[in-house]
């Protein structure tokens, strides 16, 4: 569908459109390492783990120097694997999760969106994804599905409600070594070219804010145009971000 559509906008307009990038890091807040993100450029999308040492400092000084901010929602996972604050389990009640969650969303200031931390087993859940989407619905903000588990519901659950939604596409850096993350990028730059956008996740480790920093003027070059998150989002709220251009839903 993403394909039929970019070659049509080539076709109506009569030129070739720059292709976009949303590049989503997140799991800040821990690190004192994690405030190296602020030296990408601004329009890296910052998404940001709540009731962390660091995280609404973070959000802060980032919402001042131009970036979006999302929340980074721990959720529960398969594996078990400690959430920290603010993390949304599946003994939780509908009053339970959507008071966590507003917690959270009070926590990190400036949040336009929100995606999963972790959440394999959680977002595979019909109830908690229901009261995840209607908090978010009642707050106009958008969901990025990471896509941890191929069983997700989070994105039909989106759909449901009406919240404006992404797909994470690609994993810039399961594999921080300077060979992976040269391939990864590679992939996310034909990828771009093919599909006219998409949602790269990555995490702010300090190997990987080295390469961006080295490495995303080469998007230019390739006429790809790094942009906020919410700019790739359907045409209804992009429209409230000051553009016209239509997009599709992942």
């Amino acid at each position: 569908m993403r394909k039929i559509f970019f070659g049509l906008a080539l076709l109506i307009t009569g030129h070739v459109q720059a292709a976009n990038i949303a590049i989503i890091i997140d799991d800040i807040g821990y690190r004192q390492s994690d405030e190296a993100v602020l030296t990408l450029p601004n329009t890296v999308t910052l998404s940001v783990l709540p009731h962390t040492p660091l995280g609404q400092t973070l959000a802060q000084q980032g919402h001042n120097q131009g970036n979006e901010i999302m929340l980074h929602i721990p959720m529960q996972a398969l594996n078990g694997k400690k959430l920290g604050s603010g993390g949304l389990t599946n003994d939780m009640d509908e009053q339970q999760l959507k008071r966590q969650l507003k917690a959270s969303l009070e926590n990190i200031p400036y949040a336009k969106g929100a995606n999963n931390h972790m959440g394999s087993l959680l977002t595979q859940l019909d109830n908690p994804m229901n009261w995840l989407m209607e908090s978010l619905k009642k707050k106009d903000l958008y969901f990025v599905d990471s896509v941890t588990t191929r069983y997700s519901k989070a994105s039909d659950k989106a759909l449901q409600y009406g919240v404006p939604l992404l797909r994470r596409e690609i994993f810039l850096d399961n594999d921080v070594s300077e060979q992976a993350l040269e391939k990864q990028f590679t992939q996310i730059i034909k990828k771009a070219k093919t599909e006219g956008s998409i949602v790269v996740i990555a995490h702010p480790y300090p190997e990987t804010v080295r390469f961006l920093n080295k490495n995303l003027h080469r998007l230019e070059g390739k006429g790809i145009d790094l942009v906020h998150t919410s700019k790739l989002l359907p045409v209804s709220m992009a429209k409230n971000e000051g553009t016209s251009s239509a997009q599709v839903l992942r």
